[in-house]
């Protein structure tokens, strides 16, 4: 077993999830995520912690998906869910489109039909991390020892280094009230973030972190937006995703690639055509696209924005959440021609930050 295994096990005990003596675990893997699985079980007996494994199959979904187009919450998942402690859940593909041919319809109500069980789990620790599994590898266009440096490299990390510098971006965030973002001449947005919190992701819930993140006021986001980077999702890329909103609502949409997945998405229910999440990425480590969102979000050099629900944590007491089935992050390119203004000031020009060397006004 590649050292570096141990070393992810270790962190996602000890950091992300905090294990004690006596908890009860779930894990969520794929069988190609063997090697991770093994290395938490050691941890997680060494702490005196309960673990279960649940290895799930990509094949399985596919063919429990095409077989029906209703769905009930499943309620032995869901009690599951509630009488555990930690949930960590591992991504690995042996065929990152094994789910292409699901009709988008088919996983909306699907989505519709776990949210209970998908919201039970965010209220109890929880991580979700990656294993470097070669179809990911090819996905990214690398070799897989290429992915398995890139992957170990974002992961293991200083985090509480990485927490210090993301503060700096919270602590402009958090007393705020409007954000502007602008790419070029196809993306002019601004939203109010007024009341509502703003999280430093170091890679206690996601594994890697490496964002700073809250959530809009439903009814505040005005303008437009292209998502110039791929959004990979139910098993199709989907291209160049243009969104225009009035009033918080998604009232034009159009994408160049796979658009009636989008389509879907939007029309999972009401609230999906708003925003629930506008994000920051800070993660200088994660210097490439790989088609994979957990580390393409976290990417310096972008803001992601999220249709659907808002995170409970990132929506003050006084202030609406936007609640959906659905939560589906898109990503713009900061790099060039780029920057973010809170409350009209600029805090990032070109990818880089006011509080960072080589910021320009």
């Amino acid at each position: 077993m590649d050292p570096r295994v141990r070393e992810h096990a270790d962190i996602i005990v000890s950091h992300s999830v905090e294990l004690e003596e006596g908890d009860d675990v779930v894990i969520h893997a794929p069988p190609v995520a063997e090697d991770l699985v093994v290395a938490l079980y050691e941890r997680i007996g060494d702490v005196g912690a309960n673990p279960i494994s649940l290895f799930g199959s990509d094949r399985a979904q596919r063919a429990y998906l095409k077989a029906r187009d209703e769905f009930e919450t499943p309620e032995h998942t869901l009690a599951m869910v509630k009488e555990a402690d930690v949930h960590i859940a591992i991504r690995a593909n042996r065929n990152v489109t094994e789910t292409g041919d699901v009709d988008p319809e088919t996983n909306a109500a699907y989505s519709k039909a776990v949210m209970p069980v998908r919201e039970e789990r965010l209220s109890k620790r929880w991580c979700l991390t990656q294993y470097p599994a070669p179809a990911n590898a090819q996905l990214a266009e690398m070799s897989t020892a290429g992915y398995e440096d890139f992957v170990w490299d974002a992961v293991l990390k200083d985090w509480e280094e990485q927490r210090k510098h993301q503060e700096q971006l919270v602590e402009i965030l958090d007393p705020a009230e409007e954000v502007r973002i602008v790419s070029g001449d196809t993306t002019d947005l601004t939203m109010s973030i007024d009341g509502n919190p703003t999280k430093n992701d170091y890679g206690e819930h996601n594994m890697p972190g490496g964002e700073v993140f809250t959530a809009p006021q439903p009814d505040s986001v005005n303008g437009e937006v292209l998502f110039d980077k791929p959004l990979y999702h139910q098993g199709r890329e989907v291209e160049n995703v243009y969104l225009e909103f009035e009033d918080g609502v998604v009232v034009d949409h159009s994408a160049t690639k796979n658009e009636e997945v989008l389509t879907e998405v939007l029309n999972t229910d009401e609230n999906a055509r708003r925003l629930g999440e506008l994000g920051i990425g800070m993660n200088r480590d994660i210097d490439r696209f790989t088609y994979n969102m957990l580390f393409d979000e976290k990417m310096g050099d972008t803001v992601h924005m999220a249709v659907g629900r808002a995170y409970e944590d990132t929506v003050g007491k006084d202030n609406e959440r936007n609640d959906s089935a659905v939560h589906v992050d898109m990503i713009v390119d900061m790099a060039e021609e780029s920057r973010i203004e809170v409350d009209g000031e600029t805090v990032q020009k070109n990818g880089c930050f006011i509080f960072e060397d080589g910021f320009e006004e």
